[in-house]
């Protein structure tokens, strides 16, 4: 089923013979977490849904490539398969191996871990092992950073000062890209963020490393995109429906010349986010964007390409976000972007 395609990104087409594979030059990514019956409903498939799901990607011909491959390429301008799709997991739960794996490995699809080497280390019943990442990697598994202890990044702990968290964030990630080449003789040099939580200076340190990052903002990759914190779209929990997930894997990146959201914390103010778009053939008027917990944002149009995003109220404590969609002028594919804010708590110290 998968084809290996290298196409330049000006190529509309690649005559195969028998017709034409139009090229990609964006990629969704799919973030899972468990698969399984009885772990946390908001992080979890059953093995069904996942079946599901990857039925789905199989019988609609979605080409599922490797995550660092197709990154790169999009990096270097060199165009995906079209409906290419990436997969991904965070955080080391065995469960992915007993329930998802047998599935992935059946279809024959790629997919990438994030793993945090922690649990693997304490030998926790409930998280993956060495040998366990050994086998999956010999049938298209690969496995990335996702930190060592899966900490809230942007807390400092009792009278930590910025320049000892820097040093423990780099110990953090440092630590585990160490043990994947000891172990597994590679890494793909990608972070998944615990929580999705960076700030300037982590986003800036990937950089420094040429490590790519990702959060947990919804959203589609292209050469646009900013590879020290990539969108992806959850999959799992409410997000599991088939049909909310077929939306997301037709979904384009949002046409962005730039976006300010006024820094990486929320107050007790309403958050704004400010939106430059591209010029072209773009349904500009017919922009959404919805408030977690509050309903739809306000738009203030300044001009014909520029709009300034409003959330009535401020966020609640914890992670909020605003997402955005716009109609494609292609029938049933929507534009997608997605910021997300954090509001601490008085008693909590972050590092912003």
């Amino acid at each position: 089923m998968k084809k290996s395609i290298s196409l330049a990104l000006s190529s509309l087409a690649l005559d195969l013979g028998s017709g034409g594979l139009a090229a990609q030059d964006h990629l969704p990514i799919l973030q899972y977490h468990h698969v399984g019956e009885k772990t946390p409903f908001s992080t979890s498939v059953t093995p069904a849904q996942f079946q599901e799901h990857m039925d789905y990607l199989d019988d609609a011909g979605f080409q599922v490539v490797d995550l660092a491959k197709a990154l790169s390429d999009i990096k270097q301008g060199i165009a995906l398969p079209e409906k290419s799709v990436a997969i991904t997991f965070d955080d080391a739960y065995l469960n992915i191996y007993q329930s998802g794996f047998p599935i992935l490995k059946e279809k024959g699809f790629p997919f990438t871990i994030f793993i945090n080497t922690q649990p693997v280390r304490q030998k926790n019943k409930n998280f993956l092992s060495w040998d366990n990442m050994r086998e999956m990697q010999r049938s298209g598994a690969s496995f990335a950073n996702h930190t060592d202890s899966h900490p809230y990044m942007l807390r400092l702990v009792k009278k930590e000062n910025p320049e000892a968290w820097q040093k423990r964030m780099r110990k953090e990630i440092d630590y585990v890209e160490t043990r994947l080449i000891a172990e597994l003789g590679e890494s793909p040099n990608m972070l998944a963020y615990p929580y999705g939580e960076s700030n300037a200076w982590l986003r800036q340190y990937l950089k420094q490393i040429d490590m790519i990052g990702f959060g947990q903002q919804s959203g589609v990759v292209n050469g646009d995109s900013d590879f020290s914190n990539l969108p992806r779209f959850p999959a799992s929990g409410p997000y599991a429906k088939l049909g909310g997930l077929k939306t997301k894997l037709a979904s384009l990146p949002m046409p962005l010349v730039s976006f300010q959201n006024g820094g990486d914390f929320a107050n007790e103010d309403a958050v704004s986010l400010d939106m430059e778009f591209k010029t072209g053939k773009y349904r500009l008027k017919e922009l959404a964007c919805y408030v977690s917990g509050q309903g739809q944002a306000k738009l203030q149009w300044s001009s014909a390409t520029k709009v300034k995003v409003v959330a009535e109220q401020a966020f609640k404590y914890g992670r909020g976000r605003i997402n955005c969609t716009m109609p494609s002028t292609k029938s049933g594919q929507y534009h997608w972007f997605s910021n997300v804010w954090i509001r601490a708590k008085a008693k909590q110290a972050y590092l912003n």
